[in-house]
């Protein structure tokens, strides 16, 4: 499909595998070609299925653009937040394969899927932004307050705090962690079970499930982009 994100469809699963053969950074050109892809799955495929490459899901947006021009900032994180709505509402069942590490916009992309299948290994998950000098918006931290466990939200944002795949199954950003020879053989089963329900009940009960939130989280976007 692109450089960035490899899509294939087999047996009714469309799966969008990141890889720019660096650190799967959310510049626009990844986060564009996912929005595509996502595109794509809805006209092709039952369920979609997003992935990063061995040993890495994604390092959250590029830096290199975070620490250049004011304009340049915008148009990514305008361009992260779209995708980041576009995965949550997507009207299909969504699965995330965490491949590996998986910090700041890596792990929200974690909290837009249905359901998210972590690899276990030395790796880290989570929102570091404070530890770095950055602030959480909205959408990330409502996407953090609907997936991650309610005690352990402010040590998540604010503390910044990072995981092992195993507790960040408790702290809610994969469903479950899977050693790596069973993997791939988890998120077929898990599809492969999404596939046996009915799809326009399934994008309804997520429309009014999300909804409310998701109108919240626009109501913020656009302020919050001119105060940058």
């Amino acid at each position: 499909m692109s450089e960035f994100v490899d899509y294939q469809v087999k047996d009714g699963v469309a799966t969008l595998t990141m890889n720019d053969g660096k650190a799967n950074a959310f510049g626009i050109p990844m986060t564009s070609a996912l929005s595509a892809g996502l595109d794509r799955a809805a006209d092709e495929a039952e369920v979609a299925a997003i992935k990063g490459k061995p040993g890495l899901f994604c390092a959250g947006y590029d830096l290199k653009v975070i620490n250049g021009p004011k304009d340049g900032v915008r148009a990514m994180v305008e361009s992260g937040a779209e995708l980041l709505m576009k995965a949550y509402m997507h009207p299909q069942p969504l699965i995330i394969g965490c491949t590996g590490h998986a910090v700041a916009a890596g792990a929200l992309l974690l909290c837009t899927a249905d359901y998210r299948i972590g690899v276990s290994g030395d790796f880290k998950i989570g929102l570091n932004e404070t530890s770095i000098g950055l602030g959480l918006p909205t959408y990330g931290l409502e996407l953090a307050r609907d997936r991650l466990d309610n005690r352990q939200l402010n040590n998540a944002t604010m503390g910044a705090q990072l995981y092992s795949p195993a507790t960040a199954v408790e702290i809610g950003y994969p469903d479950e962690a899977i050693p790596p020879g069973a993997f791939e053989d988890a998120i077929a089963a898990k599809a492969e079970y999404l596939k046996t329900l009915d799809g326009a009940a399934y994008a309804q009960v997520k429309q009014r499930l999300r909804c409310t939130r998701e109108a919240l989280i626009r109501s913020a976007m656009q302020a919050e982009m001119d105060a940058r």
